[in-house]
């Protein structure tokens, strides 16, 4: 699971971050589909696939692969391009394609492979790495804000949730809209302090206040306050598990790892095998 589960949700509620990143917001680029794809006859899954209408061909496939965790193996570039090749091969696609990279950190990256030097200056080829991310969370769009957030040092986390938050509660009128947005900041906040409990995430971002709003009281009356929970409590239990693979880095055990997060021994060991 790693971190790419959490990248996955982000991707799919907010398929044009991608084109806010490499700075090509078209108006096309609301016509992509994401998704994750399993390559034919083989072990490998792409991370995350941006396909534009069948009609247009002129536009280019993209192949997104999120990185949270240091490449240990040295398996990162090989396999992408691997990947990449491969789905060429079984699909024939008629558009051309582009490769994006997105690192949480700049030192996640281990550096292109001598094997791989030709793509170093090719458009082909495009690294991101979200702690080098700038720009004011009241300026930039929540899937950009989101991303931002991924990519904050520790100590800065807190504060630019918070403004994400209060961001929702300016624009959005939707309740459901909040409630979507409010989840995944939870998420994210689970990912980056794993150690955490609900009750301190939810002093940290303030939720207590937020309950007490216009917009979170009608969603109780619309019977969403279930729904709420449900979804809140799936954040946690997703930002936790993503945390698992930085934690053995760090030289926890699987038991270590349980007793830390609170959760499952088996979905613990689930993602330690992946």
């Amino acid at each position: 699971m790693r971190t790419d589960s959490l990248f996955y949700q982000l991707f799919q509620i907010y398929p044009t971050i991608l084109f806010e990143l490499i700075d090509n917001l078209s108006p096309r680029a609301s016509t992509y589909s994401f998704l994750s794809q399993e390559v034919k006859q083989t072990s490998f899954r792409i991370d995350g696939i941006l396909l534009p209408p069948p009609y247009a061909t002129d536009l280019p496939i993209y192949f997104v692969e999120f990185q949270g965790y240091r490449d240990l193996n040295g398996d990162l570039y090989p396999s992408f391009f691997s990947e990449i090749f491969l789905y060429l091969n079984d699909y024939r696609p008629a558009n051309d394609w582009r490769g994006i990279l997105i690192f949480t950190r700049r030192r996640l990256d281990p550096g292109l492979p001598i094997h791989y030097q030709d793509f170093a200056s090719s458009p082909r080829l495009q690294r991101i790495y979200l702690d080098q991310l700038r720009g004011e969370v009241a300026d930039i769009s929540f899937g950009l804000g989101l991303l931002q957030l991924i990519g904050v040092k520790e100590d800065a986390a807190p504060e630019t949730a918070r403004q994400i938050i209060e961001k929702a509660q300016r624009e959005l009128t939707d309740a459901t809209e909040q409630q979507k947005n409010l989840e995944l900041v939870e998420t994210v906040i689970i990912y980056k302090f794993p150690e955490l409990t609900s009750e301190e995430v939810e002093q940290m971002l303030g939720l207590s206040e937020l309950k007490q709003t216009r917009v979170y009281q009608e969603a109780l009356e619309e019977g969403l306050e279930q729904g709420l929970e449900q979804g809140l409590e799936r954040g946690r239990q997703e930002g936790k598990l993503a945390a698992v693979p930085l934690l053995l880095e760090a030289g926890m055990t699987v038991e270590q790892i349980t007793e830390r997060l609170g959760i499952d021994l088996e979905a613990v060991r689930r993602v330690a095998q992946q």
